[in-house]
């Protein structure tokens, strides 16, 4: 059962296009129940039935309990690792149960993947490193997977060359900024905790000063990370009476925003907020709610939270919904309308 949620935070969306034109089966697993139901809410209607069933030593089933025969069908099955199950079992569970499908006979599946595992693991740093971003790209496909949607992954160009299935890449970032681009006296300033995520952290401070009108500054951290070991907190930019929001992919640990917070307010940042896309938040992550942590996170649901974290206060964790994006996104596959809107590629 996923745990309650903060409140969430009310972000403008695009307006919904009209129902979708043919009946669709969409099916929500276990591990990703409520996001996958409210996907099927956004969208009018009801998940489709399906068993999922348990075996002695960890061995497991899922079928579905309707006829997909012909049927456009959607499995959303985010593939992150909790203390219910592994990125690994999630991953398997995904593969069985596209095949199922294919052996059932649907017209097409697609994956609809909020959270890809192995996304970061996209390029050799060092000697005979796996390149498993594309593992997990070639036995999604093995499985007769017709489509993948994904939100915000981690190196978008590693990601498209992966796969050799067509792919919908979702953007939240939109949604994110307009949830933390209220108006106030301090300035603000747009910060990357490390320079690989400068790129990111521009789009974010461009769609801030569209939204406001008027200059927003620019920093990073100048970060590095060698055998698990995070070292280096130079900021470069000026932040000082600023209000700073620093801007990631994914949370894990921590460690890098809880660096980069620390390096703000060394250079006078008056305050200092996070967005994420990811919240996989490992118990070390509660460290960062403390007073050495931004003021506020700000982080989609595309992960849920893990029952440490869901009694942190609305005002210091502030989730953003992201399902009524992946609803609108298949309305928009089945015949309803563009998806560059929703940052689909």
């Amino acid at each position: 059962m996923i745990p309650e949620t903060p409140e969430p935070v009310t972000t403008p969306g695009l307006a919904s296009s009209p129902a979708v034109p043919r009946p669709i089966a969409l099916f929500a697993p276990a591990a990703s129940a409520a996001f996958g139901t409210a996907v099927a809410t956004a969208l009018g209607i009801a998940p489709a039935r399906h068993e999922e069933r348990e075996f002695g030593g960890g061995e497991h089933k899922m079928r579905p309990l309707e006829s997909v025969r012909g049927r456009a069908t959607y499995v959303i099955q985010s593939l992150h690792g909790d203390a219910r199950g592994s990125a690994n079992d999630r991953l398997c569970r995904l593969l069985f149960f596209v095949a199922t499908l294919k052996d059932a006979g649907a017209g097409s599946v697609t994956a609809c993947i909020p959270y890809l595992a192995y996304a970061r693991k996209d390029r050799r740093t060092k000697a005979r490193d796996p390149v498993a971003s594309r593992y997990v790209a070639q036995l999604v496909e093995s499985v007769g997977t017709d489509r993948v949607v994904v939100l915000e992954v981690h190196n978008l160009a590693a990601f498209e060359n992966a796969f050799r299935i067509p792919t919908v890449h979702l953007e939240a970032t939109d949604l994110l900024a307009a949830g933390c681009a209220q108006r106030g006296p301090i300035p603000l300033a747009v910060a990357s905790p490390d320079v690989g995520g400068v790129k990111r952290a521009r789009h974010f401070q461009e769609l801030l000063e569209r939204l406001h009108g008027e200059p927003v500054a620019f920093a990073f951290v100048d970060k590095k990370r060698s055998g698990g070991i995070v070292s280096g907190d130079t900021l470069v930019g000026d932040v000082g009476g600023r209000r700073v929001i620093l801007v990631d992919d994914m949370i894990d640990s921590g460690t890098t925003l809880l660096r980069a917070a620390a390096a703000c307010r060394r250079a006078g940042a008056a305050r200092v907020d996070a967005v994420a896309t990811h919240a996989p938040l490992s118990s070390d992550a509660l460290r960062l709610f403390g007073s050495d942590g931004p003021n506020s996170v700000l982080v989609t649901d595309s992960v849920a939270l893990a029952p440490g974290f869901s009694a942190i206060p609305g005002s210091t964790l502030r989730i953003c919904p992201i399902a009524p994006r992946f609803a609108e996104a298949i309305r928009r596959l089945e015949g309803a309308g563009p998806l560059t809107p929703l940052g689909g590629l």
